[in-house]
């Protein structure tokens, strides 16, 4: 399995595993109330927090291990990042006209930040498992 590839699959897990974290963490701080009244900043903080540390944990463990077994990132693995970055990014663009739309009709707050973190967490999710294909599968 390709450097790379590794990478992927971590991100994929540690964003799902964070917005489920996330997610857990708001329903139990809502404690019955709706959700608009839960406390949901510094859940999200932290979770974002934690992902971003254990994502380049992950990519530093990776690339140790990686240049231990002589690996480096080629022509291929440019191409299937960019290619699977792209992918990625239709969900920013989602989440942002998303938030611009909540924000026009004045949508509570709690909205517009879980619809661009949850966004966020599937442009990572979409672009790891695009990554994870085209190395499974390869390109056309």
């Amino acid at each position: 399995m390709a450097f790379e590839e590794k990478r992927a699959w971590a991100l994929a897990v540690i964003s799902v595993v964070g917005y489920a974290l996330y997610v857990v963490l708001v329903v139990n701080g809502a404690a019955g109330r709706p959700l608009v009244n839960a406390p949901y900043v510094t859940p999200m903080l932290w979770t974002i927090g934690l992902g971003v540390v254990a994502g380049i944990v992950s990519g530093i463990w990776f690339g140790i291990a990686a240049r231990n077994d002589g690996l480096q990132a080629d022509e291929r693995d440019r191409e299937i990042g960019r290619i699977a970055d792209n992918i990625g990014q239709s969900f920013v663009v989602i989440g942002g006209v998303s938030a611009m739309a909540l924000a026009m009709i004045e949508a509570p707050h709690f909205w517009i930040a879980n619809v661009l973190y949850l966004c966020f967490v599937l442009s990572a999710v979409l672009g790891s498992l695009a990554k994870i294909a085209l190395y499974q599968r390869g390109m056309l």
